[in-house]
């Protein structure tokens, strides 16, 4: 840890306490099983092919295709990996791809970085992944609120809960509204010992705990960049904190370093979350409570989010009041360290759009843009392209 995040983290509440008050029994510990030829074979096989190449240059096509030839020692590595709590250092090297997404090419701002890895991280990342989601799963770790990377969750399920809770709110007159959070770098910002601290707490101790810590910590990085088919590269740099982009393991690690966000304001408000989408959901019979609930609840969000040393950022961060046709909105002052937080009409929520008043006018409107662009691309390259081409181009437009 850094001298600025350890600092940082004497200033706040423990994290595990916030797990301590969370979650009453203990978890059992996790059981890191061997790896059998056929699972290696299996994790291989279902990776996706992909163009982009690690720093070792070996394409996922390549492993896929070898992966009868070296099943064997692959296999032994794997359970050597388990077995000895190490994840292999050569793994831990991935190159940044810097995509221009839109605006001025000069302003760095304008670029997504991508992360590449090496096709061979995949497959060890996948057998940790496999078992920590096992135990994950069988001890219903994570909470019910989260409904990011988790198998039989999605975005549509939880833009359904969302939509329920205003809707009965409002049949039963009652004020409702929600705060809808953007943490600045939130995958960047994940803090290794805390991480690891929490995951103790979870059953992945000993071994598994220290395979983790292996496979966080001594991660390098440079960043490729391709100008007039040339290629240039930066120096190693070592990487300190977050969880690594582009990884099949990240996802699952924030989600436990995040997990215990609802049970912090569970008697005040209903928890959304989304990965790093944070959305408050609150409801009372009158509007001085309902401004008390609003501004108790960001004080506690932020206390949380300090002694985890995430970032709200403010600036992104909004509130929406959910109203019935013909209501006025309630005249509220919602603040965070002298800091009001905008109050807003409509906001995108996981794709949609949701308007104060549920009548999706602002997302028909957005739908009703994107499709005539869609439509307008595919009418002109019609004359030029196959069906099957064209068919690509629609999902890429349409359905992306």
């Amino acid at each position: 840890m850094s001298n600025h995040n350890a600092n940082a983290s004497s200033n706040h509440e423990n994290p595990i306490s916030y797990l301590s008050r969370a979650f009453n029994q203990p978890f059992p510990t996790i059981n890191l099983k061997c790896v059998s030829s056929k699972e290696a074979e299996d994790i291989t096989k279902s990776l996706k092919i992909k163009k982009s190449l690690g720093y070792d240059g070996i394409s996922t096509t390549i492993f896929k295709l070898s992966i009868h030839y070296i099943s064997s020692p692959l296999t032994y590595i794997c359970n050597r990996m388990l077995s000895s709590g190490i994840f292999p250092t050569r793994l831990k090297f991935s190159e940044v791809k810097p995509i221009f997404k839109r605006g001025y090419k000069n302003d760095t701002s304008n670029y997504r970085p991508v992360s590449l890895l090496t096709s061979y991280s995949k497959t060890f990342e996948k057998v940790i992944y496999n078992r920590l989601y096992h135990h994950i799963n069988n001890n219903h770790i994570l909470v019910n609120e989260q409904f990011g990377f988790r198998h039989a969750s999605s975005t549509d399920i939880a833009s359904y809960k969302l939509t329920k809770n205003i809707l009965t709110a409002l049949n039963n007159k009652l004020l409702i509204g929600g705060i809808f959070c953007d943490l600045h770098k939130a995958f960047y910002c994940v803090n290794h010992d805390i991480l690891l601290s929490k995951m103790e707490f979870y059953g992945i101790s000993g071994k598994a705990n220290n395979l983790i810590k292996s496979y966080l910590q001594d991660r390098y990085q440079r960043v490729l960049v391709d100008l007039d088919s040339n290629k240039y590269y930066s120096k190693w740099e070592s990487v300190m904190d977050g969880v690594p982009q582009g990884s099949l393991l990240g996802p699952l690690l924030f989600l436990l370093y995040i997990n215990d966000i609802p049970n912090v304001i569970s008697d005040i408000s209903n928890t959304l979350l989304y990965a790093d989408d944070t959305s408050l959901i609150i409801t009372n019979s009158g509007s001085q409570m309902f401004e008390k609930d609003m501004n108790t609840a960001i004080l506690h969000l932020n206390r949380w989010f300090n002694s985890t040393l995430l970032l709200l950022n403010q600036e992104k961060t909004y509130f929406l009041q959910f109203l019935t046709k013909n209501t006025n909105t309630t005249d509220l002052h919602i603040s965070y360290k002298n800091r009001q937080i905008s109050s807003i009409h409509s906001t995108k929520f996981l794709g949609l759009v949701f308007d104060n008043n549920l009548s999706w006018h602002c997302h028909i409107d957005q739908m009703i843009t994107k499709l005539n662009k869609a439509s307008y691309i595919i009418r002109s390259l019609k004359p030029l392209l196959s069906f099957e081409s064209l068919k690509m181009v629609y999902f890429l437009t349409v359905h992306q």
